[in-house]
């Protein structure tokens, strides 16, 4: 039996008013999204490095903690996580909104990829520069923030870019706790119109072009950087 296009009932796979009209209703989402992106983000920024100094530190007791740390967030699937913290921690007295369960999962699980994207860059800085700073009386933290840390940005920001896509997608996994994000709104549109194809397609092409915007940042803040070389 031969199989051509032209037998593919396209209307069936995308309705293109369907998903006009219900655009308007879905787009809501995508502001939650944003925002449990951007909070994670910077909670795993700030926590990343906290732990990507731990890991460098030649004292063992903040050594061990931190690589313990790392190596269990790298190692459970988000979707446990985000359930433990959601519905795990009331059962010992523990509440929290579906909301900051999001943003706290995310920023937490982040953290321990930034962790090693941080660790990595700051590896990467000649150890001279430490040594040329101490012999010029600066202290260590001086030292990090105002020499290391400025060239450290350049080199990670391609990897937490990559983070920050990844996590822009894996919110889609707050849906399951109630989180009125972008993917939960499909669903509800999808479950009352009898379309699941149309409004996983749109869906999917919004989170696409949500990227390709990341992405164009991405480019602009390595042009930026590449003026400090």
């Amino acid at each position: 039996m031969e199989f051509t296009f032209q037998e593919i009932q396209w209307h069936q796979i995308f309705d293109y008013k369907l998903a006009w009209d219900n655009l308007p209703f879905i787009i809501k989402g995508l502001s939650m999204t944003l925002y449990i992106s951007v909070i994670g983000m910077l909670l795993g920024l700030i926590f990343g490095l906290m732990l990507a100094l731990m890991r460098n530190s030649r004292k063992r007791i903040l050594r061990l903690p931190s690589r313990m740390y790392i190596s269990f967030m790298r190692g459970i699937p988000m979707l446990v996580f985000l359930f433990i913290l959601y519905f795990g921690l009331p059962m010992i007295g523990i509440k929290m909104t579906a909301f900051v369960a999001a943003c706290l999962g995310f920023g937490l699980n982040s953290a321990a990829y930034i962790a090693e994207i941080n660790r990595a860059a700051l590896n990467s800085i000649d150890v001279g520069q430490w040594e040329s700073a101490k012999a010029l009386n600066m202290n260590a933290t001086a030292t990090l923030f105002s020499i290391i840390l400025p060239q450290t940005v350049r080199i990670a920001v391609p990897p937490l870019t990559n983070v920050f896509m990844d996590m822009v997608k894996a919110t889609s996994l707050a849906a399951v706790i109630t989180v009125p994000e972008l993917f939960q709104k499909a669903q509800i549109v999808a479950g009352r119109e009898f379309d699941s194809m149309t409004f996983y397609i749109l869906i999917a092409i919004i989170y696409w072009m949500v990227c390709v915007v990341i992405s164009f940042i991405q480019d602009r803040l390595e042009i930026h950087f590449s003026k400090f070389l």
